[in-house]
């Protein structure tokens, strides 16, 4: 692993504009980097459900030794994301402005391009490599689930760099995510004249709200209302209004319990006021489990291990590309790159786990390459 590399790397990605929508140009470099790495790059057809201004890079490259592995990272990023500069002080990097810094998930995008070259520059035989770079993870990953399920052989083992925490963290178990849109329909009138007239859907969708099971539930079950949208005058009775919500859990059936409790919320909601409620469920992504003595997640830690990381498996309350390639046949993985306070403009990662993970995916490639 080439240190100075690494962060030149990443400072090149961190300077390309990519929020969520507009990854055209972190497409094209990463799509130069990985040809030049000798990979066979394409990308898929994925921009007419993403809306985004480039499709998703599938590259993949036949190994001279045995064993196949993905590597997956997404290519774009929270807002305010544009015109970053970093800085790096004391060992660590972070934002030098106002934005965020975006190592979600440009670090991860290093680091698998670092692996990748530096593996090429031991005498380590590679395996078969795939490098998946998606869109939209940021939008519930939206990229990602609109790979085709073919998009892997059955069974590949995927590392997804992208997932806080020191290098050397894997995360086993993620949730079961539902999604809900609910529109409440009662009858509009003269809220001065003649409210009695009226059926509020606010007035609905503010009772089921109060009978909603919200917040969390146990240490990996919590549920959320996101938005409420409606009316057309505030002298008006509200004859529409709609809300936005989910549930989630690393217990699938503890999920399904939630969704259904949700359920009989919205319905004696608008049952109370006399009006009517459609509710739509939709499933964003499926979640995962790996016991501690799955193979996969043993060689992990043993990777770590002869990098010198201290190897920690985690549970996660957050969703990524992981679930959804997960649901397409592969083992995904997601492995923490070392990103801290994410999202904000306080976000920062030290040089060691930048460096950290990306040794940890060389030798993961590398052990592999060895394996039959």
């Amino acid at each position: 692993m080439n240190p100075d590399r690494l962060l030149r790397t990443f400072t090149q990605l961190v300077r390309i504009d990519s929020p969520s929508r507009y990854e055209g140009g972190m497409a094209r470099c990463c799509a130069q980097k990985l040809e030049a790495l000798g990979f066979e790059v394409r990308f898929d057809c994925s921009r007419a459900v993403t809306g985004s201004d480039t499709d998703q890079i599938i590259a993949f490259r036949k190994g001279a030794g045995r064993g196949r592995v993905a590597l997956s990272a997404h290519m774009d990023c929270v807002q305010p994301c544009e015109g970053i500069e970093l800085r790096v002080e004391d060992g660590v990097i972070r934002s030098a402005g106002d934005t965020i810094l975006s190592s979600d998930d440009k670090a991860g995008v290093a680091q698998i391009l670092e692996a990748i070259e530096s593996l090429d520059e031991s005498d380590s035989p590679a395996p078969d490599i795939w490098v998946l770079f998606s869109t939209c993870e940021e939008l519930g990953c939206l990229g990602a689930g609109a790979y085709p399920d073919d998009l892997l052989p059955q069974g590949t083992l995927c590392l997804v760099m992208d997932a806080d925490g020191p290098a050397g963290s894997i995360v086993v178990e993620a949730p079961w995510k539902w999604n809900f849109d609910a529109v409440f329909r009662g009858k509009s009138a003269h809220a001065g004249v003649d409210p009695e007239k009226g059926r509020s859907a606010l007035q609905m969708a503010a009772r089921a709200i109060e009978l909603m099971p919200l917040g969390r539930h146990d240490e990996g079950t919590t549920s959320n209302i996101g938005t409420l949208e409606g009316g057309m005058a505030r002298n008006v009775v509200a004859e529409r209004c709609r809300l936005s919500g989910e549930c989630r859990s690393l217990d699938e059936q503890k999920a399904l319990e939630l969704k259904d409790r949700i359920d009989g919320a919205l319905e004696a909601g608008a049952r109370k006021f006399g009006g009517t409620v459609e509710i739509d469920w939709h499933l964003q992504y499926p979640g995962f489990s790996f016991p501690e003595d799955d193979p996969d997640v043993r060689m992990l830690m043993e990777a770590a291990c002869g990098v010198g990381l201290q190897p920690r498996l985690e549970s996660t309350g957050g969703g990524s590309d992981a679930n959804v390639l997960g649901e397409k046949g592969a083992r995904a993985l997601c492995l923490g790159t070392g990103m801290t306070d994410f999202h904000t403009p306080a976000e920062h990662i030290s040089l060691a786990d930048l460096q950290g993970a990306a040794s940890l995916v060389e030798e993961v490639l590398a052990g592999s390459g060895r394996r039959s």
